[in-house]
């Protein structure tokens, strides 16, 4: 199983690159690159302006979140799991509980809603693949709620926007 941390977002509504926002001492991409290792094989989409010293994607197209999804599912061939740079509560812990769920997509339950971190069987690599501009993994998971585990989490609601 990969972990696909998404960290190439523009942070238009922050106004500046919220992949380097500090916590602790940590910039938030490599906080979440960090927790994804321990959960898995580490791919982070991102651009250049953002290096890390795990295996990284670019996103050449960088035109909304599914550009990003697209270029972290093609990198492997495997299960995969979906993460954020952006939500800083997100742990290790939560993250095995996605990929331990015994489902065909377990995703994180957070303020009435699913999403992610969300974790996908290779079964939805194509749907994932076909994923367009600002639509995200939310499409899938709300097109496959009979699957679908939902692990709570509300931490997953706070992010740095």
């Amino acid at each position: 199983m990969h972990v696909i941390v998404l960290a190439a977002g523009f942070s238009r509504r922050r106004g500046s690159p919220k992949q380097l926002v500090t916590i602790d001492g940590e910039t938030l991409i490599h906080r979440a690159a960090r927790i994804a290792s321990e959960v898995g094989e580490v791919i982070v989409v991102t651009t250049p302006e953002f290096p890390v010293p795990f295996r990284m994607v670019m996103n050449p197209a960088n035109d909304g979140i599914a550009s990003s999804i697209r270029a972290g599912v093609a990198a492997c061939d495997d299960d995969v799991l979906i993460t954020l740079c952006d939500q800083p509560h997100v742990t290790a812990e939560h993250l095995r509980a996605l990929a331990n769920a015994n489902a065909p997509i377990a995703a994180t339950a957070y303020s009435g809603t699913l999403g992610v971190p969300a974790y996908f069987a290779r079964e939805f690599r194509d749907e994932l693949l076909s994923l367009s501009g600002d639509q995200g993994a939310k499409r899938i998971i709300e097109a496959h709620r009979d699957v679908v585990k939902a692990i709570v989490f509300e931490d997953a609601a706070i992010d740095v926007d």
